[in-house]
This record gives structure tokens, C-alpha cells and sequence, in this order.
């Protein structure tokens, strides 16, 4: 009998818990639906881009129209291979240290990561790649900004890097760096971007908790 009802106890703490995946993804997909209307003071004519590997969205900055301050922080010497230092853009995204490092893939994700992500971490890092003019495809989109977007958009960026020595990267044209913000269900790596562009002035879900929310946009 008690082992009867260890069973039931799991069962129904397995049902409350496929039942609460549920209900956050539903939340997330129908928030993602919710428009918010970003405005332009200015032309539209500063092209940035958003990229999606399935899991991470992150923005393309042309490293020519930061600040070089901000721009030297990501240094040659972070790299494995300091050549790429000499590609004009910077590929930037958000998102807990852990998950963000473990998991470059989808084969990559563990049970164990997204949960302990999911309950929220301090520990943020911001990726960073050292890349070539992106190409618009499926999984890049391109978006244009009036100077104030983008300025807004830079200055989101800033608040979120803290200093801190630099971990290396997936590759050899990759670092990660200490970031500041809160990682949680809430606020996860796709959501910082979501927020990131609707500050810019940009069209977009009111909550992106998922890469596909932010795509859907662009």
C-alpha cells in the first residue's frame, strides 16, 4: 500500500509539473502574439540584425557605429583566434551562464540546466562573436533603425555588460562576458532580446520568452 501510494504521489507531482510546462508555453506563445508598437522619430536607416540557432536569438551590431570603448571590451585577445577580431560586426545575446555555455545546441539541453535556469540565476553572461556581414536568411532577419532606435538600443546593451574577465567561447571567434540582469522563466535569453528591440522601436511581442516569439516579428 505504501508503495502504491509513492507511486500516485509521483504521478500526480509529474502531471502538476507536465501541466505547468504547459500552461508557460501557451503563456509565452499567445504573449508573443501581443503587439506592441514600436515608433520611429527619424528615417529608418541603421541596419542591424537578429539571429535564431533554434534555442538563443542574439543581435548583429555593426562595430562601426558603437561606442569604440564599448567596442574594445571585446577584445582580440578573448579569442582563441584574435584574427576574427578583425570582422566589422559584433554578434551579442544575453542569457544564464550555465545554460547559456552547456547548452549550444539542442542536443545539448539537459533536464537539469533549464531547470535550474528556470528557477533564476544572477550568474548572466553575454555571448559575443566576432562575425562578417550577416546574410539575411530563415534564421537572420534583418531590422532597420533611426538613429535614436539605435542609440536606445546601444545604451540597452551597455547596462547589460559589467565588468569582468572574459570565458572562452564556443569557437574560435567567441567569448563569453560577465553580464548584469536576473535569468529566470521570465526574463530568459530570448526575452532580453525581444526587450532590446522593443526599446529600439522595433515591432514586437510583449513577451518573448521563446526564440520563435522574436522571429516571428522580423
Amino acid at each position: 500500500m505504501r508503495e502504491r501510494n509513492s507511486w500516485r504521489s509521483i504521478g500526480r507531482a509529474a502531471g502538476v509539473l507536465l501541466a505547468a510546462l504547459w500552461l508557460y508555453g501557451a503563456a509565452g506563445a499567445l504573449a508573443a502574439l501581443v503587439p506592441v508598437q514600436g515608433a520611429a522619430a527619424g528615417p529608418r536607416e541603421i541596419a542591424v540584425w537578429v539571429e535564431d540557432n533554434g534555442i538563443h536569438t542574439g543581435i548583429v551590431f555593426p562595430k562601426a557605429l558603437l561606442d569604440p570603448d564599448l567596442v574594445a571590451r571585446f577584445a582580440a585577445a578573448d579569442l582563441r583566434d584574435p584574427a576574427y577580431a578583425g570582422h566589422d560586426y559584433l554578434a551579442i545575446g544575453w542569457g544564464d551562464r550555465a545554460f547559456f555555455i552547456e547548452t549550444p545546441r539542442w542536443r545539448d539541453v539537459r533536464p537539469s540546466t533549464v531547470l535550474a535556469a528556470a528557477l533564476g540565476s544572477d550568474e548572466t553572461v553575454l555571448h559575443v562573436e566576432h562575425v562578417a556581414r550577416p546574410k539575411e536568411s530563415i534564421h537572420v532577419s534583418r531590422v532597420m533603425l533611426d538613429a535614436e532606435g539605435f542609440a536606445l538600443l546601444t545604451a540597452y546593451l551597455q547596462t547589460s555588460l559589467r565588468e569582468g574577465e572574459a570565458l572562452p567561447g564556443y569557437e574560435a571567434h567567441d567569448a563569453f562576458y560577465p553580464a548584469s540582469g536576473r535569468y529566470s522563466a521570465i526574463v530568459t535569453c530570448n526575452e532580453w532580446t525581444g526587450a532590446a528591440l522593443r526599446r529600439a522601436g522595433v515591432p514586437m511581442g510583449a513577451w518573448t520568452p521563446f526564440s520563435g516569439g522574436v522571429m516571428r516579428w522580423l
